[in-house]
Order: C-alpha cells, then sequence, then structure tokens
C-alpha cells in the first residue's frame, strides 16, 4: 500500500454558506489525514470565497484513504460554526502521485455547502535502493571481496 508524504495546496473555496448573519464568514479549513490534523489561517473578510494558497505536508502509512477538509467560521465571542466537510479519496493521487487543483463539493447535512479547491501531490517512500557489494572482515579490516 501507499507510504510516503501527502502534499496538499489549500487554494480556495466558493459559494460557502454564510452561517453568520450580522458579519461576513470568517473561513478557514481543519484538514484531517488519519489522526494527524492541520489548520489553515483564517481569511478574514473574504466572506463566502476565501483564498488561502497554504500547502500542508502529512505522513501517509498503509491503510489511509482519504483526507477530510473540515470548513469552518471563525467566530469571536462564540463556539466557530461549522460550514460543512469536502471529503477527498486519495486513491488517485497514489496513482498519479500529483493532480492539479480541482473543486470537492462541502456537504453539511447531505446539502451542497459549497465547494473547495485543493491540490494534491504524492512523494513515494522509495525503499533504499542499496548496490551490494560482498565484503570480508579481517580482524576489523574490510577487503573487498571484487578485486
Amino acid at each position: 500500500m501507499a507510504q510516503g508524504t501527502l502534499e496538499v495546496l489549500l487554494v480556495s473555496a466558493k459559494g460557502l454558506e454564510n452561517t453568520d448573519y450580522l458579519s461576513g464568514t470568517d473561513a478557514y479549513a481543519v484538514l484531517i489525514c488519519r489522526t494527524q490534523e492541520k489548520k489553515s489561517s483564517v481569511a478574514s473578510g473574504d466572506g463566502s470565497n476565501p483564498e488561502w494558497n497554504e500547502t500542508f505536508l502529512f505522513t501517509i502509512s498503509d491503510g489511509i484513504t482519504e483526507l477530510k477538509i473540515k470548513m469552518m467560521d471563525k467566530d469571536t465571542f462564540t463556539q466557530d460554526d461549522f460550514i460543512g466537510e469536502a471529503t477527498i479519496p486519495l486513491h488517485s493521487v497514489f496513482e498519479e502521485e500529483s493532480i492539479p487543483p480541482i473543486a470537492y463539493n462541502v456537504i453539511k447535512d447531505e446539502q451542497y455547502r459549497g465547494h473547495v479547491r485543493v491540490g494534491l501531490k504524492f512523494i513515494p517512500q522509495r525503499g533504499r535502493d542499496r548496490e551490494f557489494c560482498l565484503e570480508e572482515n579481517f580482524g576489523g579490516w574490510k577487503q573487498s571481496s571484487m578485486d
């Protein structure tokens, strides 16, 4: 199975639901890959169409199949509001190793709440390719048997 590093480029979002009735949405994203969690900056004042252009790195091990992106609205005096969530299957990026930024639907309560643009890059962990040279040990000295 896939092992390596997943590079996630969080580009922007469009059409996010405005959860604040008196002010605009101050959106941020929480990216979750199994037990690893990363948080973007808050796109203050960008309302329903925030832009980030931020990169996040995740360590990929066997069994990781998806990336979740929770879209949140930062609130000052109350708990942050949950806007919706995008679930991104990772099998394509494991095969292709690079997927340019595309839009993924943000869903809440089975309803479309906008989309988030994300680019993905997978850097596989390569096995250490070593050329083996037969060596013999002579009292602490090594002598190659390939003479």
